[in-house]
């Protein structure tokens, strides 16, 4: 029996489309009959994550529990977060609702350990870099994670503000040129830690791109399709 699947979307809007893309572009589907209920809440009026954790927004927790409520209501039997700074605040999520939401960052971590990947970069928000989403999970493992100097940083933040503000080529071009700095720095792969990220960095020559979006789809699918235990997973 197929499973719902919810989506909390919004963050931004953009990212969320592609999310579910993903998930049908990989859904093993040979009519329409064969794809997965999808529910999507696109709520963009979320507040900004990375503001808030840097101590300079609203609290985004009670507008991302209100979805996950919705969802839950709405039928969905688990749910994908297609933002990768929210899921700082997932044991908050998780707290306010009966059904399991996919950690995108651990699932994303356990991807680059099967790998065998030694070292690579990391491109995200402030907001999930200054929580540690990714590097603390991947130096236990014996990974070495390379970020960006303050100033790349601000690029980073700038690429990001310009594709959710629509401006593609302008995300593309500034992110594009940081993934090359970074591979020259030594770094195998990029880790696209933005859910906006993989929308401009994809096919690019020279750099392996890990897309913690497109893991967090795939896993959906398998568990949807009961081709992953979910106990294996959360």
């Amino acid at each position: 029996m197929l499973k719902t699947i919810g989506i909390m979307g919004g963050m931004g809007p953009l990212a969320t489309v592609d999310l579910m893309n993903k998930i049908i572009q990989l859904t093993p589907a040979v009519n329409d009959q064969d794809h997965l209920h999808i529910i999507v809440d696109n709520y963009p009026q979320i507040p900004d994550r990375t503001s808030a954790i840097l101590g300079k927004g609203l609290d985004p927790l009670p507008y991302m529990t209100h979805s996950a409520k919705t969802l839950e209501a709405a039928g969905a039997e688990l749910i994908a977060i297609a933002c990768n700074t929210a899921h700082y605040y997932l044991l908050g999520i998780q707290a306010s609702v009966n059904i399991p939401i996919i950690n995108m960052p651990k699932e994303t971590v356990r991807f680059i350990n099967e790998s065998g990947l030694k070292s690579v970069a990391l491109l995200a928000t402030d907001g999930t870099m200054a929580t540690k989403l990714y590097q603390e999970s991947l130096n236990d493992i014996g990974i070495t994670v390379i970020e960006p100097d303050r100033i790349m940083q601000e690029s980073v933040m700038e690429g990001i503000y310009a594709i959710k503000a629509g401006d593609l080529v302008k995300g593309k071009s500034i992110l594009n040129h940081i993934s090359q700095i970074m591979i020259d720095q030594g770094a195998e792969a990029i880790i696209a830690g933005c859910t906006e990220i993989p929308l401009v960095l994809n096919n690019l020559e020279g750099i392996k791109l890990i897309d913690p979006s497109h893991i967090l789809a795939q896993t959906v699918v398998d568990i949807a399709t009961e081709n992953t235990n979910l106990k294996n997973i959360i």
